[in-house]
């Protein structure tokens, strides 16, 4: 999985990190990976250092003149995963949480969640669910992507943070979908800015070379 942070104009940087592993059975390859735009600073973030490695990446993004920083949050978690590594990405999103700007983004696998009556059927999912309501998460894709399930998801702590969010069709022969959207921040009363145009989440599944 490859999360853009992009701008209008610039090139993209060197990637901010590279989280890898490999499933259980040794054949699968994934990672997450972050590239931001070179005229954004950004530094690395690491939450709860005594956990166990997570397929998780976390940056604060420095804001403008004017404005505060982003806290940005990418995940992908496997269908299979084990409630000890859910707990510790709950206490990493709990410490988060307190950021002024907070936006968390991935695939989730939590297809039996339904955001519209905030239900689940499994105890995991309910247990997402708990984290979303205990941290006042908004989750702001409306459209399910995969075989009507809504896998990939985008969450904020601030109403309005995030805006125009578009599905942008699949990549290659992949069976998620490009999220594209905008967080906007607030410069004086009255007024917004798109701080971060056009920050995307794309999907490419696997990326070779970067695994360990």
């Amino acid at each position: 999985m490859v999360f853009l942070a992009s701008r209008r104009c610039g090139g993209m940087a060197p990637m901010t990190g590279v989280l890898g592993w490999k499933e259980r059975q040794g054949r699968r390859v994934g990672s997450v990976t972050l590239y931001v735009n070179d005229q954004l600073e950004c530094m690395e973030l690491h939450l709860g250092m005594d956990e166990k490695p997570s397929k998780s990446l976390w940056v604060k993004i420095k804001g403008r003149a004017g404005t505060g920083d982003i806290t940005v949050e990418v995940w992908y978690r496997s269908l299979n995963q084990e409630d000890r590594a859910d707990e510790a990405l709950y206490r990493q999103i709990g410490v988060a949480s307190h950021s002024q700007a907070l936006v968390l983004m991935g695939d989730f696998n939590h297809p039996d969640i339904c955001w519209r009556d905030n239900a689940a059927g499994h105890n995991q999912s309910r247990r997402f669910l708990e984290c979303v309501d205990d941290n006042f998460l908004l989750q702001v894709i409306e459209e399910p992507m995969k075989r009507g399930a809504m896998l990939d998801l985008v969450l904020t702590n601030k109403e309005r943070l995030v805006g125009n969010v578009k599905l942008k069709g699949s990549l290659g022969c992949i069976d998620h979908e490009t999220v594209e959207f905008k967080i906007l921040r607030a410069v004086k009363k009255g007024a917004q800015q798109a701080l971060y145009p056009g920050l995307q989440e794309s999907r490419l599944w696997p990326l070779q070379g970067s695994a360990w």
